[in-house]
């Protein structure tokens, strides 16, 4: 009989301990999940602690010398890609260059295939109403180019001309919105590099296109020798734009400032012939 309440007292003991075994697995699993959660949440409140948390932001970018571009050793370099870099250096994050197409950035940009389009981006009213911008970094402008001896006087000598620019791009809303330009005969490309091609080849009698791209590809010593800037429209800004209400834009003008105190912006600026934003 003793031998029998033994048993029974050990199996109530064990199932004890496996009960409070239980509980305490489950409370810590409980308190593993909360804790999961909560982080979650804060990722999903901080759009910086998203892009920290994966430990890289995901940078999306045309080819568009003098900001990204593939060098002739093979390097992917530019004033953009050197900037970005050392951002990311800055907020404890490796860049990851994504190539995107221009006329879905934002697209992109909402889905989470990238965190920033950081290519030379002009800060529109369109731009700025739809996501999270930075301040503006360095100063462009949208201007004509042609074949030499083209005779251009005016805009007015394109009405019924063909003429190029990038899809979605400021060169676009350039032509859509000057008097002349807009009685043209546009067609969009899917890069500005292309818009150059077309008039080289004489396909397109001109393009519409950032100063700074063409400063950097066209003129003596360069693939497009027979090409020159025959009017400068009008002046912009670039900056970097992040997801709507996103506290990362807030982030980067932060590393700007430091960045620019210590003069590696203006040491980029005259590498590749920039000029800064005031």
């Amino acid at each position: 009989m003793k031998k029998l309440i033994s048993l029974l007292l050990a199996a109530s003991l064990a199932a004890c301990g496996s009960t409070a075994a239980s509980s305490d697995a489950a409370s810590t699993a409980d308190s593993t999940s909360e804790a999961a959660s909560t982080a979650e949440a804060a990722a999903d409140e901080s759009d910086l602690a998203y892009i920290q948390g994966k430990g890289k932001m995901t940078i999306g970018y045309t080819v568009y010398a003098p900001m990204n571009y593939t060098d002739e050793n093979g390097e992917f370099v530019g004033f953009d890609t050197e900037l970005a870099t050392a951002v990311c250096e800055k907020l404890g994050v490796e860049p990851e260059f994504v190539e995107i197409n221009w006329d879905t950035k934002i697209v992109e940009l909402d889905a989470k295939s990238i965190d920033c389009i950081w290519n030379g981006m002009t800060l529109t009213d369109d731009i700025m109403a739809n996501t999270a911008c930075t301040e503006a970094y360095a100063k462009n402008a949208q201007v004509v180019v042609m074949k030499k001896d083209s005779g251009y006087t005016s805009t007015a000598d394109l009405v019924g001309k063909t003429v190029v620019a990038e899809a979605g791009s400021a060169g676009e809303t350039t032509v859509q919105e000057d008097e002349n330009l807009s009685q043209s005969d546009y067609i969009s490309k899917s890069v500005q590099t292309d818009c150059l091609m077309e008039v080289a080849a004489g396909t397109a009698d001109a393009a519409v296109l950032d100063l700074t791209l063409a400063s950097a590809m066209i003129g003596e010593g360069t693939d497009y020798a027979d090409l020159e800037i025959v009017d400068e429209l009008n002046a912009e800004e670039y900056g970097v734009a992040f997801r709507k209400g996103s506290d990362a834009a807030a982030a980067v003008n932060e590393a700007f400032a430091a960045l620019k105190e210590d003069s590696t912006m203006q040491t980029l600026a005259d590498k590749y012939g920039l000029t800064l934003a005031d």
